[in-house]
């Protein structure tokens, strides 16, 4: 299984950026997708987490208390990926995103997860 999240870059406080994180699996809509970051000198933390793609939806999504509101994951089965769309970034959002895949639902815990991706890396400037 692969992971390979892409669209990080260079934006100004304020402005906002979309990340992406395609996943090689076969049956990805029965996988949950996380979101984690490692800011420079601080350890990884959850960002942001969707479940698998039950019958009657996308699945369910929850975030960190820091992203809330200005983040949203959502995830394209038909492209096996799963986006973190950010606005009104802030220089802490500065880090590199990575994105890890588990079975049915999300977890807030790294250990939870199966594969892991390279990641991308977020810089905003002040």
């Amino acid at each position: 299984v692969q992971l390979q999240a892409s669209g990080g870059g260079l934006v100004q406080a304020g402005e906002s950026l979309k990340i992406a994180c395609e996943v090689s699996l076969s049956n990805f809509s029965a996988y949950a997708v996380g979101w984690f970051r490692r800011a420079p000198g601080k350890e990884r933390s959850f960002v942001a987490g969707i479940s698998w793609s039950g019958a009657g939806g996308p699945g369910t999504t929850d975030y960190a208390n820091s992203v809330k509101g200005r983040f949203t994951i959502s995830r394209d089965d038909a492209k096996n990926t799963v986006y973190l769309q950010m606005n009104k970034l802030k220089p802490d959002d500065t880090a590199v995103y990575s994105c890890a895949t588990r079975p049915w639902g999300y977890s807030d815990l790294q250990g939870e997860y199966d594969y892991w991706g390279q990641g991308t890396l977020v810089t905003v400037s002040s």
